[in-house]
């Protein structure tokens, strides 16, 4: 199997290097050995292989990749803002072969036209992406040859759970407040409703990442000899020749994975490319791979200390990400419908895989929308919010404002909820207004990062006040089902005791048809606002760093994922997306992998004819 620890010394050459095993990285190279077995490809991932990994292949255990020990995902701290009341936010990302796809929610949601129509780029329109997106999955239900896929990797299902009970109340208090239940929200076109969605889970409930749908299966099958893994090694920089193009990757071991006494400083080494690069290290680490080889802003490669290649201000710019927050109710659900025995350690997992407890399979997301704000609640948030409104939603029926989830479970602090049944509704803003940025200081990879995540710097607090709408409409959703018992006080803005909107215990036998909306007070409003700059944080949705746009916009590739003013060099990730999509990110990663391979594919003569 061509997959190493330790790159052979003999192999000092390949055809192609892609710096970074992630969600894109693994379907650049897996098209490229499947459509050229005598193709060499090298793909160089900074984390673990995946192969197997319980972590991963179980979708129940996501959230152990998020906690603080583990070594599935890097943790990059943004500086402290003032905007988020003096917090570090840390936004964590893939640190393993497969990158995010091998850790994420793995909740099936497309981007909107719009969005892909927003980029500006011929060859990327959502009309010209629509047969990658059918290209890469394996749709496992309703027939709709129109807008859905049935022949590709990637597999989209029910999994083995859903809880129809939780969503038929959700879906109908949904109805109530003003959001209809839509059939399928991933037609690139549906907004403004609830649906209920699928997970990239197959059938018999495992994880559908990129490494093992990808990578894995042409490593083990004897017929592609030249396509290589090395995991545990991190690239350093690129390696360019007199004529600016690019002719290798300079990498060393990643200190985190090495034994205890290993010599240091770590050895670098150098692989050569004979035809080309792809930058594939996420919207977090390309900037930083791209940088430390002298392209970037000259100011900050000056004071890294990095000699200029080519001058390209736009990398690292242009930071954004979807700003989350949950919110935990109580509920008078069964322990076997929500995930908390399991997340709480009330049940181990060991148990649980020997009763094949249907839960394994599930990602605790059966609900969730996109959601559009009226013309009239636009004129409450005040006049800076509605002429933003006017600009960007008015006559764009196709862009809703907050993405939301209802998950299965409290997700907070552990021992921060008594045992018991809980759901959380997380509110995710579609198209955040603030930016941020992340740079180099130094010219190793062990030099901190100037990380700023920009969250709520926008003018004018526009990304707060479509958080501080959303939670009240998530409020009263829950208010409305019958499973809802009230909120989880700690975890709910702080209102006083003589406010309105106070948290309360709710009643099994209210009438929930005939609820009035909560009223809250301008110092009710004052109350959430603060709580969100406490607690709002990273959707794991970081991108736009490397964007794809015109080089005096900032833009750092082209259409083709060139980057500008060198040779040989494609970045194909996250970070090419100039603008902000209205989903969870991950299928946008994998239809930039697949529309890259595509167009490296014709490049090297390997492809269809245009």
């Amino acid at each position: 199997m061509g997959l190493y620890k330790n790159l052979d010394e003999n192999l000092q050459e390949v055809d192609v290097i892609i710096a970074g095993g992630g969600t894109a990285g693994c379907i650049v190279a897996g098209r490229l050995a499947e459509a050229d077995p005598n193709l060499s490809i090298l793909v160089i991932e900074g984390g673990q292989d995946n192969y197997n990994n319980p972590a991963v292949v179980i979708p129940a255990m996501f959230p152990s990749n998020l906690l603080p020990d583990s070594k599935t995902a890097l943790f990059h701290k943004a500086k402290k803002s003032d905007t988020l009341a003096g917090r570090e936010v840390i936004v964590p990302c893939g640190n393993i072969l497969g990158g995010g796809s091998s850790i994420n929610f793995m909740m099936y949601t497309r981007a909107q036209r719009d969005d892909f129509d927003s980029w500006d780029m011929p060859g990327w329109t959502g009309e010209e992406i629509y047969p990658f997106l059918k290209k890469l999955e394996t749709f496992h239900s309703w027939r709709d040859e129109e807008h859905h896929g049935y022949s590709g990797p990637i597999h989209v299902s029910d999994g083995t759970l859903r809880v129809k009970k939780v969503e038929e109340d959700f879906l109908r208090a949904s109805a109530q407040v003003g959001w209809p239940e839509s059939p399928d929200l991933q037609t690139l076109d549906s907004n403004n409703a609830f649906a209920r969605y699928m997970r990239y889970v197959s059938p018999d409930g495992k994880r559908s990442d990129t490494a093992h749908m990808y990578l894995h299966p042409r490593l083990q099958d004897g017929k592609h000899p030249n396509l290589h893994v090395l995991v545990e090694s991190r690239v350093v920089r690129i390696v360019f020749d007199d004529d600016k193009r690019a002719s290798g990757v300079e990498y060393q071991p990643n200190p985190l994975f090495q034994p205890q006494g290993a010599p240091t400083p770590l050895l670098k080494r150098t692989v050569r490319a004979r035809k080309l690069v792809v930058v594939s290290s996420g919207a977090c680490g390309t900037p930083s791979v791209l940088e430390r080889s002298g392209l970037g802003s000259a100011g900050i490669l000056e004071k890294a200390g990095v000699p200029l290649v080519e001058d390209l201000p736009g990398v690292g710019h242009d930071y954004q990400d979807h700003n989350l927050i949950f919110y935990p109710f109580k509920t008078a659900l069964e322990p076997h419908e929500t995930m908390d025995e399991l997340f709480s350690g009330q049940l181990s997992w060991e148990e649980a895989i020997e009763r094949k407890d249907p839960r394994l399979g599930w990602n605790t997301i059966d609900v969730a929308g996109k959601l559009c704000i009226t013309e009239e609640e636009a004129t409450f948030l005040g006049p800076e919010f509605k002429a933003a409104w006017e600009r960007d939603f008015k006559d764009k029926p196709n862009r809703p404002v907050m993405l939301v989830a209802l998950l299965n479970a409290y997700l907070g602090p552990v021992g921060g909820a008594e045992p018991g049944q809980y759901v959380s509704v997380g509110n995710y803003t579609a198209y955040p207004y603030s930016r941020g940025h992340l740079h180099i200081t130094g010219p190793e990879i062990g030099d901190p990062l100037d990380f700023n995540a920009g969250f709520f710097t926008d003018v004018g607090d526009l990304d707060v006040k479509k958080q501080v709408w959303a939670y009240k409409k998530g409020r009263e959703i829950m208010r409305r089902t019958s499973m809802c018992r009230g909120e989880l006080p700690a975890f709910h803005p702080p209102f006083p005791a003589y406010s309105k909107a106070a948290c309360t215990t709710l009643d099994a036998d209210r009438d929930t048809a005939t609820l009035k909306d909560l009223e809250y007070s301008a110092e009710d409003d004052k109350v959430i606002e603060q709580f969100i700059r406490e607690g709002i944080n990273t959707t794991w949705h970081s991108l736009g760093t490397a964007k794809m746009a015109p080089r005096e916009k900032l833009g750092v590739v082209d259409k083709n994922l060139n980057v500008y003013g060198v040779k040989g060099l494609k970045v194909a990730d996250l970070s090419i997306a100039p603008e902000n999509v209205a989903a969870n990110t991950n299928n946008t990663a994998l239809v930039i992998g697949e529309k890259a391979a595509d167009i490296i594919l014709r490049e090297l003569g390997l492809g269809l004819p245009n």
